[in-house]
């Protein structure tokens, strides 16, 4: 499985608004979990099996939690039953898709 997943506190009392500490937390729980990762402006991915992978988006929850008064969580997953590896392979073969697309249109 593939989970990309988003996790900010609300009520934070903080003037500018920001949530990079809260979120330095969750991504903290995230990269120790040894789970393949990778985290963006916007989202974390992780890929693993469904119970370790909601494991850590649950402790990577928790972690966000005394930050604010309230959390936002956004989870957007892939079930692929059979395949690993996707969380680089997915985008290998979007790069190879462009790469021959460029080709294509230099002819």
């Amino acid at each position: 499985m593939l989970l990309a997943f988003s996790v900010a506190p609300s009520g934070t009392g903080r003037s500018d608004g920001s949530v990079h500490e809260a979120v330095a937390a969750a991504v903290e729980v995230v990269r120790a979990s040894g789970l393949p990762n990778r985290t963006t402006s916007m989202f974390t991915e992780i890929e693993g099996e469904w119970d370790e992978v909601f494991d850590v988006v649950k402790r990577a929850t928790e972690a966000v939690a005394p930050f604010g008064s309230r959390i936002s969580l956004v989870i957007k997953a892939d079930i692929r039953p059979g395949h690993d590896g996707e969380i680089e392979a997915k985008v290998d073969r979007l790069e190879d898709a462009l790469e021959a697309r460029r080709k294509l249109s230099d002819e």
